[in-house]
C-alpha cells in the first residue's frame, strides 16, 4: 500500500500504539498499526499469490488436456478456473471497501472513504439504541451488583483508610484553593440574609416560655441575687455614699448618713431574703413577668416589631458583621488541623463510618437494593438526557477524520481478515467448481 510521509517518520518520535494527529482533522497511523499494516500486507501477498497458482494451474491443466493427458484434466482446469472465479469475486468486495478497484468509478465502491459520515452516524446510532438505553443500563448495572461489591471493597480497613485519606486530600485542597475573603463574604452573607428573612420574636418567646416552665431560669436569677450579695457586702460604704449623695444639700450630714444606712440595711435584707427564700414574692415576680414576656414576643405585635428592629440594628453594627465572617477563619482552620492528623476525632469517626457502611452493604440486601436502585437512577438519567451528545462525541470524531487516513486505519485493523475471505473464496470457489464439474461430467456422460 502507499505509504505516506508521516507513515514514514523516525520511530524515535512516534509513541508506540498512538494515533498522531494527521491532515484535515485526522491521523497518521502509529507503530503499532504499522505493524498491523505489515500483516495485511502480508496477508495480500498470499492471498494474491494464491490467486496466481490457481491461475497458472488452470492453465497448466488446459495444455495437459490440449496434449491429452486424459479425463483428469478437466476436473483439476474446472476447480482451478471456479477458484480463479471466487478469488477475483472476493478481491473486488474486499477492495470496493477501501478503494475504488483498478481506479474504475463503479457504483458502491470505495465505501469507507465515501460513507465515512454516514458510518460513523450509524455507529452513534448503533451505540445510542443498543449501548445507551434505559433498559440496558438497568440490566448491565443490576447484574454486576455494585452495593454488595463496593461494601465489601469498604469493609476492608486498608480501604476504607485509603478512602479516608484520599477524602482528607481532597478536603485540604478544596479549602486551600478557596479564597477566605470569598467564603467570609458569602458565609456572611447567607447569615444576615437568613437572620433578616427569619422573624426571631415568635422562638425567643416559645423558648423563653419553655425556660420558665421547666424553672431554668431560677438558676440565673439565684446566681445574680447571690452576687448581688457579695457585692453589697464588700461595697458597703460605697452604696451609703451613693445614697449620701443624693440627699438635697439642706438636709443635716447625720441624716444623710441614716438614711443612707437604713437604704443599705433593707437593701441588703432584700437581698439576703431573696437569696434564701426559693418562695420570695420578688422571684414570683420575676416568674410573672418573664411568662408576660414570652407571651408577648408570641403574640404582641409592637413587642415583636421591637424585637425585629433590635435584631436588624445587632446585625448592622461591624462589629458583628466582622465576627460572622471571621467565624470562617476558625472553621477552616479547625477543619485542616483536624483533615491533616491521622488521629484526629474528625478523621476516626470518618474511617469508623466508611467501615459501618461497608459492613452494612455487605451483609445487607435491603439496602444494598437502595444504594443500586440510585446508581441506577443516575446512570439512566444521564444516558437518557445526555445520549445525544455522547453519540455525537462518535459522530463528529468520525466526521473530522480524514476519508483516507479513516481508510486505512479501518483497513489496518481488520484487513488481514478480510484477506482470509479472499483465501477461502479462492478455496471454496474451487471446490464448488469441482463438485459442479463433477456432477455435471457423470450426468453429462
Amino acid at each position: 500500500m502507499e505509504r505516506t510521509e508521516a507513515d514514514t517518520a523516525p520511530q524515535a518520535e512516534r509513541v508506540p500504539g498512538a494515533a498522531a494527529p494527521g491532515p484535515a482533522g485526522g491521523f497518521v497511523l502509529g507503530v503499532a498499526n504499522e505493524e498491523r499494516r505489515r500483516a495485511v500486507r502480508r496477508m495480500k501477498t498470499l492471498a494474491t499469490g494464491l490467486l496466481l497458482a490457481v491461475a497458472v494451474v488452470y492453465a497448466l491443466a488446459k495444455w495437459a488436456e490440449s496434449a491429452g493427458a486424459g479425463g483428469w484434466t478437466g476436473f483439476v482446469a474446472a476447480a482451478a478456473e471456479a477458484g480463479m472465479v471466487g478469488a477475483l469475486a472476493d478481491w473486488f468486495a474486499v477492495t470496493a471497501l477501501f478503494k475504488r478497484p483498478m481506479g474504475l468509478p463503479i457504483p458502491h465502491t470505495a465505501i469507507i472513504p465515501t460513507k465515512k459520515d454516514q458510518l460513523g452516524q450509524s455507529l452513534g446510532d448503533f451505540v445510542g439504541e443498543n449501548f445507551l438505553s434505559a433498559e440496558v443500563v438497568r440490566r448491565r448495572l443490576r447484574s454486576v451488583g455494585i452495593g454488595r461489591r463496593l461494601g465489601g471493597w469498604l469493609a476492608e480497613p486498608r480501604n476504607a483508610d485509603r478512602v479516608t485519606e484520599e477524602l482528607s486530600t481532597a478536603l485540604r485542597g478544596a479549602l486551600t484553593v478557596l479564597r477566605d475573603s470569598d467564603v467570609q463574604a458569602v458565609v456572611g452573607e447567607a447569615i444576615t440574609r437568613r437572620a433578616h428573612a427569619q422573624e426571631i420574636a415568635p422562638g425567643v418567646g416559645t423558648l423563653l416560655d419553655k425556660v420558665v416552665a421547666e424553672g431554668g431560669h431560677r438558676r440565673v436569677v439565684d446566681l445574680v441575687v447571690a452576687r448581688a450579695h457579695d457585692w453589697l457586702v464588700l461595697h458597703a460604704d460605697s452604696v451609703m455614699t451613693a445614697v449620701s449623695g443624693g440627699a438635697p444639700g439642706w438636709t443635716p450630714r447625720f441624716v444623710d448618713r441614716k438614711v443612707g444606712d437604713r437604704v443599705y440595711k433593707e437593701l441588703l435584707r432584700f437581698v439576703t431574703e431573696m437569696r434564701d427564700m426559693p418562695e420570695h414574692p420578688a422571684r414570683g415576680a420575676i416568674d410573672r413577668f418573664l411568662r408576660d414576656f414570652a407571651d408577648d414576643l408570641k403574640s404582641d405585635p409592637q413587642t415583636r416589631a421591637k424585637v425585629e428592629r433590635l435584631k436588624s440594628e445587632v446585625l448592622g453594627r461591624g462589629e458583628v458583621q466582622d465576627l460572622i465572617a471571621s467565624a470562617w477563619g476558625s472553621v477552616r482552620a479547625m477543619i485542616v488541623a483536624a483533615a491533616e492528623d491521622e488521629r484526629s476525632e474528625l478523621r476516626l469517626r470518618v474511617r469508623a463510618a466508611l467501615l459501618s457502611l461497608g459492613r452494612r452493604l455487605a451483609d445487607e440486601e435491603r439496602l444494598q437494593q437502595k444504594v443500586d436502585g440510585w446508581l441506577e437512577g443516575a446512570a439512566v438519567y444521564v444516558v437518557t438526557t445526555y445520549q445525544s451528545e455522547i453519540t455525537s462525541l462518535i459522530t463528529d470524531t468520525v466526521a473530522g477524520w480524514d476519508a483516507e487516513h479513516t481508510s486505512r486505519k479501518i483497513e489496518a485493523h481488520i484487513g488481514r481478515d478480510l484477506q482470509f475471505i479472499r483465501i477461502n473464496g479462492t478455496v471454496v470457489g474451487a471446490l464448488a467448481g469441482l463438485c459442479i464439474y463433477a456432477v455435471s461430467h457423470a450426468f453429462g456422460g
